[in-house]
């Protein structure tokens, strides 16, 4: 962090009194004591903990990204990134489609072109590259807009897409309620079609356990998985199996999140049974995964241990963990998942009490994607709390001075 900018703790304090709230009005609406918000602004408590920076900003009404600084992030793709969400943010903010109709905007790019821009983005995604993403989002939103205003159901799904990939690279730099609202409209797009719908209701979960709001992202994904299991009675293509795999899988991390832990051991055991008859996506074919979930075997593997961090098993976790690396399929997995997984890999070992494993899970991340690892929030978190236990192994070191923490 640069000196110019105030420490988190005094910009809590600004953005208090700018909301017009007392010391005791703060503590109440985030259920801790005046004391406590009081050493936060002090600077005598440390804010190491992303969980309790999402639950600030909430209450602050603000994102979680104006506490932690944008000028703390100190990389050019951090910058790119910040612009990026500004302008995905303006393109959320337009309405201009729905009010003006269909005849006064100019003509949609066809649906086949647009198709191909959609998987492109999510092709992007996989590669981690979130800076590119965010500035091709604004004009992949306007476009499938503009399509479907046009032709309705026929640009339903790339609609609902586009929604998506915004909300799953929002919720990944921490911006989880701009990340809720995209998840959202990508379900009254779906409204009517039970795969749509279905597919729509895995960001809608992602952003509501990011939001900190695990019973309704249970809620919404266990929902949306038992509509969908009739439908695959009916039709049963190899598609539907996936997504319903998927949403068992968000499920039980969203038990997990509510402490849980029984409900989202059965979740993930029914997700595995279904896993073991799909196969992993990669190897059956794009078809089998036309819904970009990702799922199959590994998935499940690193769900059991995302959901065992979660409960605060650590050292179950980290057992299971072994699991998922040794597995042939691992290396094949796209960066993104593999670098997200690391970080959770990274919370386990720390968890269990062991700094230098987890240290090296983050710089594994690094190397599979660094914008995972210097753009995520979560992850700045995770070695924040890596340099409160002493000294730090070289590659983590030089992470946290690329990333000015510590």
């Amino acid at each position: 962090m640069t000196s110019r900018e105030p420490p988190i703790g005094r910009r809590v304090a600004r953005l208090r009194v700018r909301r017009r709230m007392t010391q005791q009005m703060l503590a109440d609406r985030l259920g801790k004591s005046k004391s406590w918000v009081d050493k936060v602004e002090r600077g005598v408590r440390a804010l190491d903990r992303y969980t309790v920076i999402q639950d600030l900003a909430a209450v602050l009404r603000v994102d979680p990204v104006a506490l932690l600084g944008r000028d703390a992030l100190p990389s050019q793709a951090a910058r790119a990134a910040a612009q990026g969400v500004d302008g995905v943010r303006a393109a959320l903010d337009r309405y201009d489609v729905a009010l003006t109709g269909p005849q006064a905007q100019r003509a949609a790019p066809p649906v086949g072109e647009l198709d191909q821009r959609v998987r492109h983005a999510w092709l992007t995604y996989q590669h981690a590259d979130y800076p590119q993403l965010l500035r091709v989002l604004p004009e992949l939103l306007g476009d499938t807009q503009h399509a479907h205003s046009t032709q309705g159901d026929g640009a339903a799904e790339l609609l609902m897409q586009a929604y998506r990939i915004t909300s799953a690279v929002l919720v990944k730099l921490g911006v989880g309620d701009l990340g809720w609202l995209a998840a959202d409209r990508a379900v009254s797009v779906a409204a009517g079609d039970p795969l749509l719908v279905a597919a729509a209701a895995v960001p809608l979960g992602q952003a509501l356990r990011a939001l900190g709001r695990p019973r309704p992202a249970l809620a919404v994904t266990i929902a949306a998985a038992h509509r969908l299991a009739p439908e695959m009675r009916r039709a049963g293509p190899p598609p539907d199996l996936a997504l319903h795999g998927t949403l068992l899988v968000q499920a039980a991390l969203a038990a997990a999140g509510a402490g849980d832990e029984r409900g989202a051991a059965e979740l993930v055991d029914q997700a595995a049974r279904i896993a073991d008859e799909t196969g992993e996506s990669g190897e059956a074919g794009e078809e089998h995964d036309r819904h970009w979930t990702g799922f199959g075997p590994t998935a499940v593997r690193m769900a059991r241990v995302a959901a065992a961090v979660e409960l605060g098993n650590g050292g179950e976790a980290v057992l299971l963990h072994e699991r998922v690396v040794g597995a042939e399929h691992w290396r094949r997995l796209p960066a993104e998942h593999r670098a997200a997984y690391l970080l959770d890999a990274g919370r386990a070992h720390l968890g269990a009490g062991d700094p230098l494993a987890a240290g090296r899970a983050l710089v594994d991340a690094d190397r599979a994607a660094p914008a995972e690892v210097r753009l995520r929030p979560v992850a700045r978190t995770l070695l924040t709390d890596l340099t409160r236990r002493g000294p730090l192994p070289a590659g983590v070191a030089r992470l946290a001075a690329a990333l000015g923490v510590g």
